[in-house]
């Protein structure tokens, strides 16, 4: 068997293994996926007649909705790598002949297949709710695309948050930052409406180019070059930091 044909079959073994905890551990589950359908309602159903957007406000929101559900379920991921770098896992592993990189491998995909599958129930519930998204074929598959890519940085990111951290507890903390950053971006207002201090963070983080442009491609035919290049920029730019420190850190200490 080439070393190609045996890492990509560890790496197909580390998925199953990774979706197995993960369809076990129902908390996982209720984090990548309940719990942003419950902010969602919350904000358009208790929240949303109070805030002028110009538009319907389920359309507004789910675009910001869908980054959420990304980050929302990155917790999980760095515990997970965090629990099997410090219990002696990733040692059997070794003792197996288990490629290095499957391992990482798993947790990135499982994370990504959360993402995709807790988007989906955004965008299901979203259009219960009364969503009209403007969109084209074309312009669903950008959105598909830029959650993909999303998806994949995150991931990458969290994989070493979670290799970085000591223990299976601050692992989750360190996740805590992606989780809280769409609520500090235009997500579910505009920054205009937004004061001093908060309204430049919000037009600067990674975060609010990335909800601007999916906004662009659901709701107004297109999204601003500007916005466009600024998300698929940072989305790069974090998935090759993640990767290149989670390689690093997971080489001393595996």
């Amino acid at each position: 068997m080439s070393s190609l044909s045996a890492a990509w079959t560890d790496s197909s073994i580390m998925l199953r293994r990774n979706l197995k905890h993960t369809l076990r551990n129902p908390i996982t589950v209720f984090n990548a996926a309940l719990v942003p359908i419950l902010i969602m309602l919350m904000f358009v159903k208790v929240f949303g007649g109070a805030f002028s957007v110009g538009e319907d406000y389920v359309d507004y929101a789910t675009p910001g909705m869908l980054v959420m559900a990304v980050s929302y379920g990155l917790s999980a991921t760095a515990v997970a790598v965090n629990d099997d770098m410090t219990k002696g896992i990733i040692n059997r592993f070794k003792a197996m002949d288990v490629s290095r990189g499957a391992v990482l491998t798993g947790q990135v995909v499982v994370t990504i297949v959360r993402c995709l599958v807790a988007n989906a129930a955004i965008i299901g519930v979203a259009f219960a709710m009364g969503f009209d998204p403007a969109a084209s074929a074309l312009d669903w598959l950008g959105v598909v695309g830029l959650i993909l890519l999303l998806s994949v940085a995150a991931s990458w990111l969290t994989v070493a948050l979670g290799l970085a951290a000591k223990t299976a507890e601050s692992a989750g903390l360190a996740a805590v930052p992606l989780i809280m950053l769409p609520f500090l971006s235009t997500a579910f207002v505009p920054s205009e409406s937004m004061g001093a201090g908060v309204r430049q963070f919000a037009e600067y983080q990674p975060f609010t180019p990335i909800i601007e442009t999916l906004r662009g491609l659901l709701l107004e035919g297109g999204p601003s070059s500007g916005d466009a290049m600024a998300a698929v920029a940072w989305c790069v730019g974090l998935a090759v930091l993640g990767y290149v420190w989670a390689l690093s850190t997971f080489k001393k200490r595996a």
